[in-house]
Formats: structure tokens, C-alpha cells, sequence
């Protein structure tokens, strides 16, 4: 699950920067929310196992799940800002270190790290350093880009890390995945909510390639929360959030065959 979660992560963080370039950050994070919401609740509602365990779920692992979803969806503004600012190939790497705080804060809370883990995060700082460097473009440019487009890459690396472990220690048992996913895209839309009014005002502007994109990202964002979901929840939430972090190469790898003269 978390390699399929890395896959799916992949694809997606390449079309978020597609799609913040084209469409806006608000906007493109607000079409994948609701695309994700409706999505969700079309499975909730067709079967009553999910709402009769979403009602039987105690109020805190409601209250920590709502607390992950911002962390979320904040989590997803910070990203697309650093993809419209900063390149895919540098970003993406950047944005994986999310596997190191998720892995430290469950080593926190009592979960006992291997070697192999330790090293893992040895490997992940100090890929963040190396990936953040780049020698092409305009000195004071690119430093003022490469300064913006890590700073947000890595607030949204630590949001994700922070909702991951929120997920798999507290609202994933009590929740399941499917209404810890419908509540975290409830979240983002009523977050978002503004951005209704400028969808709607500027919709006809919207080129059918983009909607192609945005459903895109926003399907391929949904199968990673599942396959992240369904992994933390019959495994260890600290190796499938490191596992996941292979998206970042392959986002990178897509960024560098579509922009490589960008």
C-alpha cells in the first residue's frame, strides 16, 4: 500500500504543479476537494456500515481527525504555492520529507525505530539539502525562488507528516478510511468555501485540458489517501508514510521529461 500510495502520489504532485500554473493554487486545491467530497460520499452513503461506525466513533477521534484534515488541506496550499513558484524536479524531493516527521512523532508517541528506519531518515535530510540546491538561472532569482519554494515545501511537508501520524495513531481505527476521507475533503470545502464564488465567475475561462488535469490530480490524490489509509491502518503508519515517499522521485522524474527545458 505504501508503494502504491507513492505511485498514485507521484502522478499527482506533478499535475498540482500543472495545474497551480494554469489555474491558480486556491482554485486548483478547492476543484480537488469537492471532486474528492462528492466522490466519498457517493461510496458513504451506499452502504450504512460507514455512517453507523462514523456515528459510533467517539467525539475525540472525530475532533483529531477534523484537526488532521486542516493540517491537510493546509498542507495541499503550501504545496501548490511551492510548485507554481519553484520547479517540480527540486519541489517534490523536498515535499517527501514528510516521512521523517511522520516517523518522529511516532517514535514520540512509543513506536521503536530499526536501524534501517534511522537511516532512512539520515537519507531523507540530507537528500532535502542536496535537492534544495540548484546552479542554473539568475543568482539573486533563483535564490529568492529556491528560498520561497523550499519554505513552502516544507511547511507542507510538516503539515502532511503531522496529519499522516494524527490519522494512523487516532481516527483511521475509529473512523476506517472511508469516513476519515470523506471528513478530510468535508474539511478542505468548507475551508475553501470562498473559492466557490470565483469557480463559478470564471469557470467558462477554465480550458477543457485543465479540467482534464484537476480531475486528474484529484482522482490520483484520492487512491494515495486510500492506499495510505488501508496501509496504516493494518500496518505501521511510520514505514508506510517513509514507503510513500517514493513519490517524490517520481514526480521529480515527470517534472524533468515534461519541463526539462523549462
Amino acid at each position: 500500500m505504501g508503494l502504491l500510495a507513492a505511485v498514485f502520489w507521484g502522478v499527482t504532485d506533478f499535475l498540482v504543479g500543472v495545474n497551480a500554473r494554469t489555474v491558480g493554487v486556491k482554485r486548483a486545491v478547492f476543484f480537488g476537494q469537492v471532486l474528492g467530497f462528492l466522490l466519498m460520499i457517493m461510496i458513504a452513503v451506499t452502504s450504512a456500515s460507514h455512517w453507523d461506525k462514523f456515528a459510533s466513533a467517539p467525539w475525540r477521534a472525530i475532533g483529531m481527525g477534523i484537526v488532521a484534515s486542516l493540517c491537510t488541506v493546509v498542507g495541499a496550499l503550501a504545496l501548490s504555492k511551492a510548485f507554481a513558484v519553484g520547479k517540480t524536479a527540486v519541489v517534490a524531493p523536498l515535499v517527501t520529507s514528510y516521512g521523517v516527521f511522520t516517523t518522529v512523532l511516532a517514535w514520540l508517541g512509543g513506536d521503536v525505530l530499526s536501524g534501517w528506519q534511522v537511516g532512512g531518515i539520515l537519507v531523507c535530510f540530507f537528500g532535502v539539502v542536496l535537492a534544495s540546491r540548484s546552479d542554473d538561472g539568475d543568482e539573486l532569482q533563483r535564490k529568492s525562488t529556491n528560498g520561497v519554494s523550499l519554505g513552502f515545501a516544507l511547511l507542507a511537508a510538516l503539515l502532511y507528516g503531522i496529519s499522516f501520524w494524527i490519522q494512523g495513531k487516532f481516527t483511521l481505527p475509529a473512523l476506517g478510511p472511508v469516513n476519515m476521507l470523506a471528513l478530510g475533503y468535508a474539511v478542505g470545502v468548507i475551508v475553501l468555501i470562498p473559492e466557490t464564488l470565483s469557480l463559478q465567475r470564471d469557470w467558462a475561462t477554465i480550458r477543457l485540458k485543465s479540467f482534464g488535469t484537476l480531475c486528474g490530480a484529484s482522482l490520483f490524490n484520492l487512491g494515495g489517501f486510500s492506499a495510505f489509509s488501508w496501509g496504516a491502518l493494518n500496518g505501521s503508519v511510520s514505514v508506510v508514510t517513509v514507503i510513500s515517499t517514493l513519490s517524490g522521485g517520481i514526480a521529480a522524474i515527470l517534472g524533468y521529461i515534461f519541463f526539462a527545458n523549462g
